[in-house]
């Protein structure tokens, strides 16, 4: 899977992250650490880069289908009257 529209070598230069939020991410935690990171602050460039062009493009997600629901449109749960 990959982005459903085009991108090219454009689109992703104009994509900055902020260097605080790069250092903050690439801290890590959890099963981050227990796995470890060869590069930690590339890793987190990345993520932050991808989540930015998703932030732009809501149709960048992989699969390109994000559901879009009110709460008045979910269902109960089964043990709930109603």
């Amino acid at each position: 899977m990959g982005y459903a529209t085009a991108m090219n070598d454009k689109d992703m230069s104009e994509v900055h992250v902020d260097e605080e939020r790069v250092a903050t991410r690439a801290e890590l935690i959890g099963e981050e650490h227990d796995a470890g990171s060869d590069d930690p602050h590339a890793q987190a460039r990345a993520i932050l880069e991808d989540s930015e062009m998703r932030t732009r493009d809501r149709d960048a997600a992989p699969g390109s289908f994000v559901e879009h629901r009110r709460s008045e449109d979910t269902v109960p749960p089964a043990d709930t009257p109603g």
